[in-house]
Formats: C-alpha cells, sequence, structure tokens
C-alpha cells in the first residue's frame, strides 16, 4: 500500500478486494512483534473484530488468524463457534479438533450467531468436491476462492468447481 508516497505492506485475508492503482480505505491492526511490526488490513469493520476476537485465543496468532478468516465466509465462522459446531471448524476452516474446541468454548460467549446457513452449505460443498477426488487441502482451497456474494450450495459448488 501506498501511504503519502511511503510504502506499507499489509497482511489482507482478501487481496481481490482491493485493486491496485485504486484509492482504498482500510481499518488495521497492528502487531508489534520482536522482528519487527505487521499491519493487518481489512475492508470491514466486522472482519477485524473478528479478527480481533480469534487473537484472544491462546495459541492463535495473527497469522493464523488471518488464515482462518481466508478459509470461509466470517458469518459462517461466527455461527460455527456461537453454536459449537467442532466438526465445520475441523473441515472448513482446516483446524484441528483440540485448536476447533478451544476456539469454540473461549469464542462462543463473546460471539452473536448472525443467523444465517452459509456453513452448512460450506460443510456440503467441502464434502461434495471430496467426494468427486478432491483432497481435503484441495476442496478447502477451491471453497476459499469462492466470493462472499455467492450463496447457495449450487451456486457455491459450482463456483469452486470452476476455479472462481
Amino acid at each position: 500500500m501506498d501511504v503519502s508516497g511511503f510504502g506499507v505492506f499489509v497482511y489482507l485475508p482478501n487481496a481481490t478486494e482491493v485493486t491496485i492503482g485504486k484509492p482504498a480505505t482500510l481499518l488495521t491492526h497492528m502487531c508489534l512483534k520482536q522482528d519487527g511490526i505487521e499491519l493487518y488490513g481489512f475492508t470491514d469493520a466486522a472482519d477485524r473484530t473478528f479478527f480481533e476476537h480469534l487473537l484472544t485465543v491462546s495459541g492463535i496468532g495473527p497469522k493464523t488468524a488471518l488464515s482462518i478468516l481466508t478459509r470461509a465466509p466470517r458469518t459462517s465462522l461466527e455461527n460455527a463457534i456461537a453454536t459449537r459446531d467442532i466438526s465445520y471448524l475441523t473441515r472448513v476452516a482446516g483446524l484441528g479438533k483440540k485448536a476447533a474446541e478451544k476456539l469454540a468454548v473461549e469464542l462462543s460467549e463473546k460471539i452473536t450467531p448472525t443467523g444465517e446457513t452459509e456453513g452448512a452449505t460450506d460443510a456440503e460443498v467441502l464434502d461434495t468436491l471430496v467426494a468427486l477426488g478432491y483432497t481435503e487441502r484441495e476442496a478447502r482451497t477451491a471453497l476459499a476462492r469462492v466470493p462472499m456474494h455467492i450463496s447457495g450450495r449450487d451456486e457455491r459448488l459450482k463456483a469452486a468447481l470452476s476455479g472462481a
């Protein structure tokens, strides 16, 4: 990012939200580490808040939190955490069982479900991709590339298969 002529590297959960050469406004979270300063940018305040909630869980650092946000839609993750859906967190978000349980236990009281059912849809799409021969990792990657505005199981599956 160019900030008044000064280049700044910003980690983003979804780089497609920012277009090269066009002005962008990012809400940032700054992490001070022994080896330097890292900036994490978000176009949505709710994404940044969720990211900061993830950081409160011991064992989850900023890069892990960002990775979790890139693997599944925030609303789906919030619903899975609020309802303690460990299977969704392990299959779609790519967490181990213990990490998923810890995340659900520590954050379920802080996060309220949004009422959307995208989490169940993504889990079904992931299962379908695996049944079609994708490895679980390939299926998660394909699902993460699907834009958030595409909803519905069939539409999300079609987009994942086409490499959207």
